[in-house]
C-alpha cells in the first residue's frame, strides 16, 4: 500500500514538473526576445489598427515589410474614406507618400528609431526589454507584458499592454492607453512571418511610388468638396480657443484658428493641393509622426498633416513636440462649413 502511495506522488509531482516545462519565466522570456529580434533577418506582418479618440472608430489595415538592418515598407490604408499612406525607408532615406495628393516628403529622420510604433515587432520587443518595471504573465497560450510607451504623446498615452505568441513569440495585439486605462489605439495582428524573403527591389523607392499611385486613384483636380472644419478636443493646461476666422482663397477656404493662454498655436486647414505625378519630393527637416489615422511631417515649430482631402498645420513657438503631437491626435470633425 506505501509503495502505491509513493508511486503516485512521483506520478504526481512529474506531472508537475512537466506542467513547468511549458511555461517560461519572465526573465526566459526577455532572453528569447533579445535573441529573436538579433538573429531575424526580417518579417512581414498585417494588422488592423483601430484608432478610437473621435466619436467613430478609425479603422486601418496595416502591411508591413522590414529587412533587417533598416529597410521597412508599411501600408496604411482606411478604406470607408479611402485614405492610404506609406512610408518608405531605403538607403536613399525615408520617405512618406500619399498617393491621393501624388505628396511625397523626404525626411531626415531615424525613423522609426525615435518612439515607439504599436505595428513593428522589433519596436514593441525593444519598449519590452527596455521597461525594468514591466508587468509579465503567462497564460496557456500567450504572453502578456504591460509597459510604458514612448510616444511623443506618452502623457496621454502612457501605457501599452503588449500580447505575444508563446509559440513563436510572434505579436499578436497591442492595446495602448491612456491614463484611466482606455485603449485608444489597438493592433490586431492577423498574419506575421518572419525571415520573409523579399525581392531586390521591393524596398525601391519609385516602384513603391508608382505602386501607391496605382492602388489609390489620386483626387480630381476641381472637384466641388465641402470641408468639414475640423477642431481639437485635447488642448495643453491652460490653454483655450480664441479666435476663428475664414480667409478666401484661390484654392477655395482656408480656416485659421488661434489658441492662446498659457501657451499659443495656430491651426490652419484649407482644402489639400493635388500635385502633378511628376512632382519631386519635398525635402523635410524633421519626422514623420503616426497621429493613429494619419502620418504627420513634425519640425521645431511645425505639424502638418493631411486628412480626407484637407490640409492641416499647427505651428507654434511655445508648445513642445509632445503637445503638438497630442493637439493633432484629437483634432475631430465637428461642423461642415
Amino acid at each position: 500500500m506505501g509503495r502505491n502511495v509513493l508511486m503516485a506522488l512521483v506520478g504526481i509531482i512529474f506531472l508537475f514538473a512537466l506542467a513547468g516545462c511549458g511555461s517560461k519565466s519572465q526573465e526566459e522570456v526577455l532572453k528569447a526576445l533579445d535573441e529573436k529580434v538579433d538573429e531575424m533577418t526580417g518579417y512581414q506582418a498585417e494588422a488592423k489598427m483601430t484608432f478610437r479618440t473621435g466619436e467613430k472608430p478609425q479603422v486601418y489595415h496595416v502591411e508591413v515589410w522590414h529587412k533587417q538592418p533598416s529597410y521597412y515598407r508599411v501600408s496604411l490604408k482606411n478604406a470607408d474614406k479611402g485614405q492610404s499612406q506609406m512610408i518608405l525607408r531605403n538607403d536613399e532615406g525615408v520617405f512618406v507618400f500619399t498617393p491621393a495628393l501624388n505628396k511625397t516628403f523626404k525626411f531626415v529622420s531615424d525613423w522609426p528609431k525615435n518612439s515607439s510604433q504599436a505595428y513593428l515587432y522589433e519596436s514593441l520587443v525593444k519598449d519590452i526589454l527596455s521597461d525594468s518595471k514591466a508587468k509579465f504573465k503567462a497564460t496557456d497560450d500567450y504572453y502578456v507584458f504591460e509597459t510604458k510607451t514612448n510616444y511623443p504623446n506618452s502623457e496621454v498615452i502612457p501605457t501599452q499592454e503588449i500580447t505575444l505568441r508563446k509559440k513563436d513569440l510572434a505579436p499578436v495585439s497591442v492595446k495602448v492607453m491612456d491614463t484611466d486605462r482606455k485603449a485608444l489605439l489597438t493592433v490586431e495582428f492577423s498574419n506575421v512571418e518572419f525571415n520573409k524573403k523579399f525581392d531586390d527591389d521591393a524596398f525601391d523607392t519609385k516602384k513603391n511610388m508608382t505602386g501607391a499611385r496605382l492602388e489609390v486613384p489620386t483626387m480630381a483636380e476641381g472637384k466641388e468638396q465641402v470641408m468639414a472644419v475640423m477642431y481639437p478636443s485635447q488642448l495643453p493646461k491652460g490653454v483655450q480657443a480664441l479666435e476663428e476666422k475664414e480667409v478666401k482663397g484661390e484654392n477655395g477656404t482656408r480656416v485659421i484658428m488661434t489658441f492662446g493662454g498659457k501657451k499659443s498655436f495656430t491651426l490652419v486647414q484649407e482644402k489639400a493641393d493635388v500635385l502633378p505625378a511628376t512632382s519631386m519630393p519635398v525635402l523635410v527637416n524633421g519626422d514623420p509622426v503616426d497621429l493613429g489615422f494619419t502620418i504627420g511631417a513634425l519640425t521645431d515649430r511645425t505639424l502638418t498633416w493631411w486628412y480626407n482631402g484637407a490640409e492641416f498645420t499647427l505651428a507654434s513657438d511655445d508648445l513642445t513636440p509632445e503637445e503638438m503631437v497630442m493637439v493633432a491626435s484629437s483634432v475631430q470633425e465637428k461642423a461642415a462649413k
